[in-house]
């Protein structure tokens, strides 16, 4: 027993810290309350040892503590405005927030925030159908042609309310990186090796931009969540996440395997940070967030202030959308040219090491629920059930949000083919 005090297993600790973590972001982002966060999000989908996990929020100090039988492998998870939440383990966090962004002006969505309410009553009939939002779906938002043509939220959910998008965040990271390359910050050629010195030194010198969105660096790494792995350590066990990721040896030529990797978007994140310069924590909101109006955008950090760009971003499902919807008009937003001409046609490509599953732009052209594709459709997808769907050929982007545990095998495809048919398109 004093033995799990002073040292408790590697597994505690990531539960714990987990825990704490999730429950912090939806308290002091979305606004939820603590104890049905930890039933609802983390225990009720989780593994069984998440059952004896207990949290304390503190509104005041911006903090949520976990314990394991109220003792055992204590966590703590910090907010700061503007930030989100981070996991301490060792030492503490800079005094770094983010003032508020400014609000949207009145007129009708992307630019403003008004959406009229559906006048098709076969979409309305699509979104009602419970089969194909999915079990534990928590919004959907369908836009056709530059707006929103539908909508749907769950009990307790709505379009204020800012939604985690998991693996999601890692195509925003591809789209912050295309903004650097419109400003001359950076090729996609580049080596990594000016923020991961130690690389220049062995076959990792090769590594490049490209690779690494293309999730084909050669590195080590074991995407398993299911107990302590790269990526539950990475996420729940380091201050310095990009540091821990940055060490992995490499096993593969570059380029030559795909192997999907949470490590990849976190070490790419302090990459284009150390470009960016010491504006780096403001970048994403002035940068891409600020002119797509997508105000209740939040990138969350380690604790070495590094954006957790593989896992880590909350938005509301309108912002979601925006951000599938800039995509999809090829990286313009009101007629200004933010991402290079041809910057996501490249994105959308499939890469050979996938065999054609996974997209250069960290998009898979595979839907969720291992169904083939759809046409010219890409997905963003996440952890749990989120996705966004883009759809050229009909002017499309469908967002859905929700809990949904792998083990129940959906797929959003059901519903995409059905908001195309009552489109008519």
């Amino acid at each position: 027993m004093g033995y799990l005090l002073i040292a408790p297993p590697e597994l505690l600790r990531v539960g714990t810290n987990y825990s704490a973590k999730i429950v912090c972001s939806n308290v002091f982002i979305a606004g939820r309350d603590p104890d049905d966060v930890l039933a609802v999000d983390v225990q009720a989908p989780g593994h069984p040892l998440l059952k004896y996990i207990s949290v304390e929020a503190n509104p005041e100090a911006g903090t949520v503590k976990a314990k394991v039988f109220g003792f055992f492998a204590p966590a703590i998870s910090q907010y700061r405005e503007g930030l989100g939440c981070t996991n301490v383990q060792d030492g503490g966090l800079s005094d770094t927030t983010l003032a508020a962004p400014a609000g949207l002006p009145e007129g009708p969505w992307p630019q403003g925030n008004t959406v009229a309410p559906s006048q098709d009553p076969e979409v309305q009939e699509v979104l009602s159908d419970g089969a194909l939002l999915g079990e534990g779906f928590r919004a959907v938002v369908v836009v056709r042609n530059g707006r929103i043509v539908g909508e749907t939220y769950a009990e307790g959910f709505d379009a204020e309310t800012p939604l985690l998008g998991w693996s999601m965040t890692k195509t925003v990271v591809a789209g912050l990186i295309g903004t650097l390359v419109d400003a001359g910050k950076m090729e996609l050629t580049d080596p990594l090796t000016d923020t991961y010195a130690a690389w220049a030194q062995d076959e990792r010198r090769d590594i490049t931009v490209e690779a690494m969105l293309a999730m084909a660096s050669g590195l080590e790494w074991n995407e398993d969540y299911g107990d302590v792995s790269d990526v539950t350590r990475m996420l729940y066990l380091d201050d310095d996440m990009a540091g821990f990721a940055s060490s992995r040896p490499t096993v593969d030529a570059v380029g030559t395997k795909f192997n999907y990797s949470s490590g990849t978007s976190t070490m790419l994140s302090r990459f284009l940070q150390d470009r960016i310069g010491s504006d780096s924590l403001s970048y994403p909101r002035d940068a891409l967030f600020a002119p797509l109006g997508m105000t209740s955008a939040v990138m969350e950090t380690d604790a070495r202030d590094t954006f957790i760009g593989s896992s880590y971003m909350y938005a509301t499902a309108r912002d979601w959308a925006r951000y599938g919807q800039f995509l999809l008009q090829k990286g313009v937003w009101d007629g200004r040219q933010m991402l290079p001409e041809g910057f996501t046609d490249w994105m959308f490509e499939p890469t050979d090491a996938s065999d054609g599953a996974y997209c250069q732009g960290h998009l898979w052209r595979e839907a969720p629920g291992e169904l083939p594709p759809f046409e010219d459709a890409v997905w963003m997808q996440g952890h749990d059930g989120q996705s966004v769907g883009i759809f050229p050929s009909h002017d499309l982007v469908i967002v859905r949000l929700g809990l949904t545990p792998s083990r129940f095998g959906y797929s959003p495809l059901p519903l995409a083919r059905a908001v195309i048919e009552a489109l008519g398109s």
